[in-house]
């Protein structure tokens, strides 16, 4: 593939102005078959005749740096006698502001464009057209674009077409054959209301926070300005608030040629519910804008419903942030100048994720690029792919959950899909992680003495600081000794020998508890519980319930701590408490969020209080995935559907609810390769009433009893 293709560039293009290629196919014959390969250094949008070419969204996608993915595209029915392929191409991931000022994404690396077309014709005949000085340039009407900023567009600009140059010194970057999932168009909204802001402006809320763009349609004159500007929420006095998109500009702006413009970004996307109208040529209509959703082309599998409106609202919010933030990498936000591969968020998340939708080759696809990021000494680094400019590579600098990304994601993708061909790829990544813990570690069988981040944005974090006030040491150690336990779990189901991580292990696990005898916050006493390193669990089970009881029945926990609080109780004889911090509407909690107005999941407990007041400029995004991890706690244990680790991949399946009084009703269901699992409980006349259908063998326990089932439909 692309043996004699060339990456071209403009070789007179500033940064941030897109170009637009174009070469003539000059076909004579009948065509019988026909295909376009293509990748670019940037993201690209192709076009035959003036029809898009495929319905990928940003391609070529984001990837390490080390790589970039090709497309092919069957392009036998869009051309013909005197077709004209054009792509316009813009920075994107490759060089703009994403890249936090990196030389890699500096202004003399250029942005490029590779590509192929292949055309059988039906006399047997073919030809090869590949990109080479042959190929015309010029500048774009898109004038500006960025990822963070967002698109200038001016209709009636023209630029000559020149010839295009050979990039004589690209990257060296390996082109490889497309591997994850495509980003595309999904879903359409409507504007909910348009109107006029306190100070006077013009705003349009679509009702729904979201990741995307918009397509506009009016007619106007030439000349006439569109000019735009979004956000997520409101302040307390309703007017347009961004100041926490921070040096993200998030504009659009649009210049009007005469007569009918219709016109979408190609080029960029957006995070965001409100938008500000900053110029319009008449006075905007509903049909004049419409939200276009934007996610990669992942299949919904699971679903929760209940009896509580405030918990079906937390439900969807948590589906919402999944799809805005699964922009072809798990990003932290989608809105402000980060939407960075964070690998913590995407660790705790990453069992929801599973169970929400399909994203068994949407994880695949970025660990690859973790494993071609992994630093060589076994770190890895916080955001995959590696485009941020902190050295954090060496061994003062590391991550526990951060890191462990590594570990826990391709295990995750095993036990809910059966996926032992990820194991297989990752587990010399794995391997090589552990052993950078074991040599960079401060205290043999801890790991210590490195700067980590440890309960992010734990409630019970001293005055001035993100980190809450949980050990880092402890909770490094914990992880050190849980991805320790996965390597070896892994080894054994590929057939590798993993002696020595058993060993290390229990080492790991006797020098936790000698020296980590006394738990002090929720975050610890859940994480002692969730490893099982507390020897004594029901003292600390006990200790939790307490902690929770008192402050309460609040948590105070953050993004370590949060995804195994539930559990740890519920696990521990203490349901009810889980239920309780569950079904809380008071700060903090998730439903203090969804009783704010929120569609989305919040970054922090309190990002907009009761009074309106935001928690943060700096960093208080109101699109952030992490918290919604609390869904694998309803899917697991309110509804009760587990996997069975020696039958992953629900080839078999663990059915056991913890019902409570505080709901009606509750259901999960996981659409899986076997079919359909669906929990349900609600009362009955005095009674709990259970409902569940396996598509295969199960074990059902109810009130302490087990029944062996085999597929099918049974009512408790």
């Amino acid at each position: 593939m692309f043996e004699n293709a060339k990456w071209i560039i403009h070789g007179d293009n500033k940064q941030y102005e897109a170009v637009s290629f174009k070469r003539e196919l000059n076909i004579s014959k009948k065509v019988k078959m026909a295909t376009l390969n293509i990748t670019a250094l940037g993201v690209y949008c192709a076009e035959i005749d003036g029809v898009r070419v495929g319905d990928f969204i940003l391609a070529p996608g984001f990837t390490s740096r080390k790589r970039v993915q090709y497309q092919t595209y069957d392009i036998t029915k869009m051309i013909d006698t005197g077709s004209v392929l054009s792509v316009s191409l813009g920075e994107g991931w490759y060089k703009g502001k994403i890249n936090f000022g990196t030389d890699e994404g500096g202004p003399e690396k250029k942005k490029a464009l590779m590509a192929e077309i292949r055309i059988l014709y039906t006399d047997g005949t073919r030809d090869v057209i590949v990109t080479d000085e042959g190929w015309l340039v010029k500048k774009d009407k898109i004038r500006y674009v960025d990822l963070y900023d967002g698109e200038r567009v001016d209709a009636n600009y023209e630029d000559s077409y020149v010839n295009a140059e050979i990039y004589n010194d690209p990257p060296s970057v390996k082109v490889v054959k497309q591997e994850g999932v495509y980003v595309k168009e999904q879903e359409i909204l409507r504007p909910l209301r348009i109107f006029t802001s306190p100070n006077g402006d013009t705003l349009i809320d679509f009702g729904q926070n979201m990741t995307g763009y918009f397509e506009i349609e009016l007619d106007a004159k030439i000349g006439d300005r569109v000019a735009l500007s979004v956000c997520e929420e409101l302040d307390k006095y309703g007017n347009f608030y961004n100041e926490n998109y921070r040096d993200a500009k998030a504009e659009f702006e649009y210049i009007c040629h005469e007569g009918h413009n219709v016109y979408k970004p190609r080029l960029a996307f957006w995070g965001f519910r409100y938008m500000r109208v900053d110029a319009f040529p008449t006075k905007i209509q509903r049909d004049n804008i419409r939200a276009i959703v934007l996610h990669s082309d992942i299949k919904r599998t699971g679903y929760l419903d209940s009896s509580s409106p405030l918990l079906n609202q937390l439900f969807s919010n948590i589906i919402w942030g999944q799809k805005g933030n699964f922009l072809d990498v798990p990003t932290d936000c989608p809105q402000r100048d980060e939407r960075q591969g964070w690998t913590g968020d995407a660790t705790v998340f990453c069992r929801t994720a599973t169970y929400n939708y399909d994203v068994n080759q949407f994880f695949t696809k970025w660990l690859s690029d973790l494993a071609l990021d992994q630093e060589k000494n076994g770190h890895i680094p916080h955001i995959i792919p590696q485009t941020i400019c902190w050295d954090w590579s060496v061994a003062e600098h590391s991550g526990a959950v951060w890191g462990d990304a590594s570990t826990i994601i391709p295990y995750q993708l095993y036990l809910t899909y059966g996926n032992k061909d990820i194991l297989k790829r990752q587990f010399t990544s794995m391997k090589r992680y552990i052993k950078y813990i074991t040599e960079h570690t401060k205290e043999k069988y801890l790991w210590s003495g490195c700067e980590q981040f440890g309960d992010w944005l734990g409630l019970d974090a001293p005055e001035g600081s993100y980190r809450g006030s949980s050990n880092e040491d402890f909770i490094a150690s914990v992880f050190y000794a849980h991805s320790t336990l996965l390597v070896a779990k892994t080894g054994k189901i590929i057939g590798a020998r993993v002696d020595k991580y058993e060993k290390l292990y229990e080492k790991i696990l006797a020098k936790i508890r000698k020296t980590f005898k006394k738990y002090k916050t929720q975050t610890e006493c859940a994480l002692a519980l969730y490893f099982n390193i507390a020897e004594d669990k029901k003292a600390v089970a006990f200790q939790l319930n307490n902690m929770i009881k008192e402050n309460g029945n609040r948590l105070k926990t953050g993004f370590v701590g949060t995804p195994y609080l539930l559990h740890a109780l519920s696990q521990n004889g203490y349901a009810e408490t889980a239920y309780e911090l569950l079904l809380q509407e008071s700060f903090p909690s998730w439903l203090y969020s969804v009783k704010q107005g929120a569609t989305t999941i919040w970054e922090h407990w309190d990002g907009k209080n009761e009074k309106g007041e935001f928690w943060s400029k700096a960093m208080n995004s109101f699109n952030h995935y992490a918290y919604g991890s609390v869904a694998d706690w309803v899917y697991m244990e309110a509804c009760g559907i587990h996997t069975v680790e020696d039958k992953p991949g629900f080839e078999e399946v663990l059915i056991s609810p913890h019902p409570t009084n505080k709901l009606d009703h509750l259901s999960a269901r996981i659409d899986t390769k076997y079919g359909t699992i669906s929990s349900k409980w609600y009362h009955f006349e005095g009674k709990v009433r259970y409902e569940i259908i396996t598509p295969v063998p199960a074990t059902i326990i109810i009130d302490s009893k087990e029944h062996r089932v085999s597929k099918g439909t049974y009512i408790f």
